[in-house]
């Protein structure tokens, strides 16, 4: 059965980092586009980041552009957002996709 495990999550200040994790099994991610979401209390889950299959192409929502990298490590079969200059609004449930596969999801707090 196809799985995605997220990871990384926790409770940060505003202006740091966190790098979150996204394990796959049972098919190989080099093959797939990939995409990172997430979800705010009490507001639809929004499209963060994607990654080509190769790894060579990413796009990411303006909210988060120049301080959010997504990433590839095909030997690890692991997909991961490297998320820096944190802000409030950055709170949220992260998952990460690929095509119908979703992710269970991983808690990430920013405050102070």
């Amino acid at each position: 059965q196809v799985q995605l495990v997220e990871s990384g999550g926790g409770l940060v200040q505003p202006g740091g980092s966190l790098r979150l994790s996204c394990a796959a099994s049972r098919f190989t991610i080099r093959m797939y586009v990939m995409s990172w979401y997430r979800q705010a209390p009490g507001k639809e889950r929004e499209w963060v980041a994607d990654i080509s299959s190769g790894g060579g192409s990413t796009n990411y929502a303006n909210s988060v552009k120049g301080r959010f990298t997504v990433s590839k490590d095909n030997a690890k079969n692991t997909m991961y957002l490297q998320m820096n200059s944190l802000k409030l609004e950055d709170t949220a449930v992260y998952y990460c996709r690929c095509n119908e596969y979703w992710g269970q999801g991983t808690q990430v707090t920013v405050s102070s």
